[in-house]
């Protein structure tokens, strides 16, 4: 477990997450217990991460930060600003998303122009990103970071971050919505011509063995989701069950006013989508 060393920076974002410098020599950006969204968006980062890994996806490496009270006590920025007043982040293990390179030597940004986005190495990612936001029920919009690592070249890659609102936040819960997921920049889907652009992605959740699911929700540490192991039981199995309806939550987006696959072929399908 990587022990936090030093403060680097305040990030933005409703958690008030932090970046630190870690004793593996790495930075991680890291949520906090007491953020003030909710101590389960610990929980949804650490689950959706594991399980967008599992079937591929480009998501970061993660790992349980340990924060010590001297370093807190010591670094007035570690805080939080609430309606009343600041609220000193609380010691202990916390989540901590790393940052795919070194941030002291190579750049990481969260916006490229579309000339950029359409070269990316990776942007059938997005693709792939937005049947997991679906199936996870994802209420934030997709938040995405772009790199370039040696062994690409010139060339950008997106790495899909912040799952913490996968599950409806700290609700658990999965009212659907065809934008729920969405990336702003819609060039990103011009690639998306039919349902094989969501593979390989839709094929490995839907075939996914659930014992391997299970064993990750067994993975998370029970006070990032203050031990409610029923809740988390009834999450899973909502979970499982959701992977049928994938294509029915693909077929709504694509039918969405905001057109997102303007590129869409019609073509036949294996996958049975319900008329409604």
């Amino acid at each position: 477990m990587p022990g936090a060393v030093y403060h680097a920076q305040r990030m933005r974002g409703g958690a008030q997450s932090h970046l630190l410098f870690c004793d593996d020599g790495c930075f991680y950006v890291v949520k906090f217990q007491n953020n003030p969204q909710h101590v389960r968006v610990l929980a949804n980062e650490m689950l959706a991460n594991l399980l967008a890994d599992h079937i591929g996806l480009a998501v970061p490496k993660f790992a349980a930060v340990e924060v010590g009270r001297e370093l807190i006590e010591a670094t007035p920025e570690l805080h939080f600003e609430q309606v009343r007043g600041r609220v000193a982040c609380a010691p202990g293990r916390h989540f901590g998303s790393r940052l795919p390179v070194d941030a002291t030597r190579e750049p990481i940004y969260d916006f490229v122009p579309d000339q950029t986005l359409a070269l990316l190495v990776n942007r059938e990612a997005f693709a792939g990103m937005l049947l997991f936001d679906q199936w996870t029920c994802n209420a934030d919009a997709r938040q995405a970071v772009f790199f370039r690592s040696g062994a690409e070249g010139l060339r950008y890659q997106a790495l899909m971050i912040d799952q913490g609102f996968c599950f409806n936040d700290g609700e658990w819960s999965f009212p659907d919505s065809p934008l729920r997921g969405l990336y702003p920049r819609l060039v990103v889907y011009e690639g998306v011509t039919g349902w094989d652009s969501f593979e390989p992605w839709m094929s490995r959740l839907r075939e996914m063995e659930w014992s391997q699911a299970q064993n990750f929700a067994h993975r998370v540490p029970l006070a990032w989701y203050e031990a409610d192991d029923e809740a988390l039981e009834r999450l899973m199995d909502t979970l499982d069950r959701r992977r049928a309806r994938l294509p029915e939550l693909i077929e709504a987006v694509r039918r969405c006013s905001k057109n997102p696959f303007p590129n869409w072929r019609v073509s036949s399908s294996k996958f049975q989508v319900s008329s409604s």
